[in-house]
This record gives structure tokens, sequence and C-alpha cells, in this order.
């Protein structure tokens, strides 16, 4: 890809790109994708309106019925194209949609036309990362076409579509101009003295970075949310043999992912499946069940159960309440308590209840009982910060970091102001926090930092 942007911001020079920008299987319709300065006049080499101009004389957006043909002039499909030129455009350059029904086959031999004209296959991630270049979008905005697609929950989809909308630009370009303001201010001082330019006066900043540090504070203490909200909360089933772990996390999913019998030892190694409990993005493993055991394979299982016990956010201990206490139900109780957050459930409450632990809920993974109990009980263990606005949580450690380096660096800047040291030392502390927060935008970012965020892109994003 050549690629030669200048510094007046202006769109920068590449290659025409094309991509299939919709799912891989069949579907009713599917898109091709276009981009680049030859865009328009790759798409009339092969799209021909049934009426009028030809779509590089076609005002942006209209919606165009034609004929897609192959480089030899037979017909790929009858379908619809639209134009989109930059810098109006998602990329920033002039664009191209080819909205196809949605055959694998045609929206391939599609591509092809394509290429056989002069365009090349897009790479993964490339329409996005020309937006970002463009200065269509910044990095966080960039990285929120990713979270939004990938989004397993509500609550998710709500905050990436919140960033993609420019949520943490807004918050945190106040911050950065403020302290671009201290370091303008000074050097504005030191290198035109004889200019009418109010003292640098280094105390008068001391609230700027206060509530530029405060600020900072506020938006890193968002990230363990955004973890949970993106990622999902690690969550370990335990229990002894036949307790009705697999059944539990049938139930849970809706449908038998887990083999489920009643001879004890069934499940012999983790199990592991996301799901949404009470809001709650889950990443659960249903292990083999706590006990004894000659048998070797199953004592691997176990030994991955404590291992996966160890690991986990959340613990639900699940006991059989239709059979007598057990030595192995105590060690379940045992591990449940030193887990962070565990839910203990009682199972198998449509038959007799021989006995109930302490505290847990009353459940029947076989009828479903009781789960709406459960869904409460793991939405009141990660309670949702309702202050904290959709877009203005942090979902990946690249954004923690930035934002984490950038508040040490204020931290120094105001040690080193406390502590007499002169303003050159104070504002180079300033300058690294910039530094680190352009890199959070984009304003600052190395090339590998930004091939590496645009690498977990697909093909046609």
């Amino acid at each position: 890809m050549n690629q030669t942007p200048d510094s007046e911001g202006q769109s920068a020079a590449f290659d025409t790109i094309a991509a299939i920008a919709t799912g891989s299987g069949p579907s009713a319709i599917g898109i091709i994708r276009i981009s680049g300065p030859g865009a328009l006049a790759a798409v009339d080499k092969v799209f021909t309106p049934l009426r009028g101009k030809p779509m590089s004389q076609r005002p942006d957006r209209q919606l165009v019925l034609g004929r897609l043909t192959a480089p030899g002039g037979e017909l790929v499909d009858q379908c619809m194209a639209t134009v989109s030129r930059g810098p109006n455009s998602y990329t920033g350059e002039d664009t191209a949609e080819l909205q196809c029904h949605g055959s694998p086959v045609v929206l391939h031999l599609g591509l092809e036309s394509l290429f056989a004209v002069g365009v090349r296959q897009a790479q993964a991630g490339e329409f996005t990362k020309r937006a970002f270049i463009n200065r269509r979008m910044d990095l966080t905005q960039a990285e929120a076409v990713v979270d939004l697609i990938d989004a397993e929950t509500d609550r998710a989809a709500e905050n990436a579509a919140a960033q993609l909308d420019g949520a943490i630009r807004r918050r945190t370009d106040g911050i950065y101009d403020s302290l671009t303001t201290i370091c303008s201010h000074y050097h504005a001082v030191i290198d035109y003295p004889d200019e009418d330019i109010e003292p640098f006066v280094l105390e008068s900043y001391a609230h700027t970075l206060a509530d530029a540090g405060g600020e900072m504070e506020r938006l890193l203490a968002t990230f363990r949310r955004g973890s949970v909200m993106k990622s999902g909360v690690p969550c370990a089933i335990l229990g002894r043999p036949n307790a009705g772990k697999s059944s539990l996390l049938n139930a849970i999913l809706g449908y038998d992912r887990a083999i489920v019998t009643p001879i004890p030892g069934t499940t012999r190694d983790t199990v592991e499946e996301r799901a949404v409990l009470g809001g709650v993005l889950l990443r659960m493993a249903d292990t083999a069940g706590l006990r004894e055991t000659d048998d070797p394979v199953e004592r691997l299982g176990v030994a991955r159960t404590r291992q996966a016990a160890e690991g986990a956010e959340l613990v639900l201990a699940v006991f059989d309440g239709s059979a007598p206490e057990t030595e192995e139900d105590r060690a379940v109780l045992a591990a449940a308590e030193k887990a962070p957050r565990s839910v203990l459930l009682c199972n198998k409450s449509d038959l007799p209840q021989l006995w109930t632990p302490s505290g847990a809920i009353s459940i029947s993974a076989k009828t479903g009982a009781g789960l709406d109990a459960l869904e409460q009980a793991v939405a009141a263990l990660f309670p949702q910060e309702e202050s904290v606005p959709a877009g203005e949580i942090l979902t990946n450690p690249r954004q923690a970091d930035a934002v984490s380096r950038a508040l040490d660096y204020i931290h120094a800047a105001g040690k080193a102001m406390t502590d007499g040291f002169p303003p050159d030392a104070v504002l180079t502390e300033v300058e690294g926090a910039l530094s680190a927060l352009g890199e959070l935008s984009g304003r600052s970012v190395r090339e590998d930092v930004t091939n590496g965020i645009f690498a977990r892109f697909c093909v046609g994003k």
C-alpha cells in the first residue's frame, strides 16, 4: 500500500481496493465495497445502469439498478450500486458499493471483475485504516468498529456505538487541550521574550494539572468494567459428580452443549462456552466433578477443575439437594469461599430435598426453576455504574495503558511543581502526558502499533 500523507491533514493517496463486506455464507444481500482514487472509474467498467448516466456522473448516495458484468461481458448479477465521493465518505476517499444478491459465487465473480480492471484485494481492516489515516476517525473510534462487530451484550454494543460516535475523543480532547495550553504558553514566553505575552507563572496551572489528573483517574477506573463488558467474566461451575453442573450449563445456554448422564464422572475435561446471564457476559467452564478417584483420566479432569476455580472471577457452586451432604460437597464449599465472587446453587429442586447449603438458591436445571433468581444474583455481583455514560468506558489494554502512562506523567508533573523544580522540568512531564494521550486517540502513534490494531479487523471493514 503506497501512502503519502501530508502535514496539512489532507487525504492520503492510495491505490484502489475492494473486498466483500458481508459474511461468507449465502444471504439475501451481499455487498462489495470499493475505495480509492480509481473507485468511480472501476465501477463504471463493471457496472452499467439500466437507465441513464454511468455511476461516475451520478450524485452521491443514489441507489441505482444495473448490470454487473464479468471481464468478457457475461452477466454476473442484476444488482444495485451507489457511490460516495471523498472526503465525505467512510474512508475519506472516493468509494462505491455493489449491492448484489448474496450468493458467495456471485460476490466472488464480481470481485474478480474489479480485479480485472486494476483494483486490488483489500487487506484486513484496510477500509477503516484509511478512514483513520484520512482523519475521518481517531483510533478509539476505529477500535470501536471491531468492538461493535464483536459485541455480545446490549451494553457492549451500546458502549461501542457511542465510542464510534467519538465519546472517548470528546472526553479526552478537553484534557489534551488544557495541557497543550500550558506548554504553548511556556514556549511562547521563552521563544518570544520581546512580545507582550502574559508572564508564565507555573503555579497558576496547578488546578489545571489537578483537574486533568482527576479526569484521567475517572476514565482509567472504567477499564475493569470495560474488560468485563467486552471479554466476559471467567466463571467456573463447580460441584461433586452428578450434582447437575452440565445440566446447569445446558439450561443457561438453552441447548445441550455438555453430555449429561446419570453416571458419575461423565465430564472429564472442562467444557467452555460464553453466555449472558443477568446482563453479564460469562466465560463459563463446566468442570469435572470434585472427588478423589483412581481413574488417571478423571484425575487430570479434577486437576483442571481446581485450576479453573483458582482462575475464576465467579464460581457457581452446584449441590445436589436430593442427596445427603458429602465430604466432596464441603470441598466445593471451600473452593467457592476462596473465589472473588460465588453463588451457591442447590439443584434438583424438582425432587424431594434432603439438605440445602446456607444461602444457596434453590434451582432445578431440569425444569428451569430458580434460574431467574440466579440471573438476579449474578447481576447483583457485577452492578453497572449508571453514572458512567455509554462510550466513556475503556475496553482494551492499549487504551488503558495510554491513559495510565498519561496519568503517571501528570502525577510526576504535580510532584515536580510541589518540590520546586523549574518550569522546564515540570513541562517535560506535561509533554509526556500529551504524548501518551496522543497515542490513545492516534494523534501520535507508531506504525507498528497502528498495524497491530487493524490486524484485528476482518476483510471488508
